[in-house]
């Protein structure tokens, strides 16, 4: 079990950072064997790209939705996001090749996908009482407090006047407490 960290934390990055978000969408569902084809794709690339972390992979978040999957990329930067893409000894472009080969336009299934560079300054974000997680995976994480206690000063708007939150010491976790 991660550990959880009570409070408030934010996730700390240095310098510009991408996120790249990467999904499939299941079209027909009783088209099973070519979305299960286009799903076991991923895995083999993310772990190519976590034995690899020059390649620029920071971190990999996985979610679920209807009707299908959906991978959260965090990278170092734009160029290694798009060299690993195009790296002709990779797991990306024979997927790539082999999708356009058996699925192509069928319309059985889809895959998209959505790239964000974001700089300094230019990205807040907020966790209470949880593990680390997401971009505070990726990088770092600090406590919600002083200097980064509102988000607008968590995005370098120093401007912002803030009231201080109360720093309360923290309370054990119970193990099998009835939800309220």
């Amino acid at each position: 079990m991660p550990q959880i960290f009570p409070g408030r934390f934010a996730a700390k990055m240095e310098g510009p950072f991408v996120v790249f978000l990467i999904g499939m969408r299941i079209n027909r569902l009783f088209a099973f064997r070519q979305w299960m084809q286009v799903a076991r794709a991923m895995p083999p690339m993310i772990k190519e790209l976590m034995r690899q972390p020059e390649l620029g992979l920071l971190h990999v978040e996985n979610a679920v939705y209807w009707p299908g999957a959906l991978i959260i990329q965090y990278w170092r930067s734009f160029d290694q996001l798009h060299a690993y893409a195009h790296d002709r000894n990779a797991a990306h472009l024979p997927a790539w090749a082999e999708f356009n080969r058996r699925i192509g336009n069928n319309g059985a299934v889809g895959i998209w996908h959505e790239t964000y560079v974001v700089q300094p300054n230019s990205f807040e974000s907020i966790y209470a009482n949880m593990p680390r997680f997401g971009l505070a995976r990726a990088g770092g994480h600090e406590p919600v407090i002083g200097r980064i206690n509102s988000a607008r000063r968590r995005m370098g708007m120093a401007d912002d006047p803030t009231v201080e939150t109360p720093q309360l010491a923290p309370q054990p976790l119970a193990r099998n407490a009835p939800n309220p």
